[in-house]
């Protein structure tokens, strides 16, 4: 795993946890959707270039 695919995942999984803090502090649903979208987007990317499927 290089360093571009780990930063992409950890900064997935900050912002997945920022998504869960903002539903409990029920946050307007527009924030959490985007930072939800996001979130997923760096997960998926930084999955794909593990798999070398994208960018790897």
């Amino acid at each position: 795993m290089t360093g571009l695919n780990t930063i992409l995942i950890l900064v997935g999984l900050f912002l997945a946890g920022g998504v869960y803090s903002f539903i409990k502090q029920k946050q307007p649903l527009g924030v959490i959707v985007l930072l939800g979208i996001c979130s997923l987007f760096c997960l998926v990317a930084g999955v794909l270039r593990i798999q070398g499927l994208w960018g790897g």
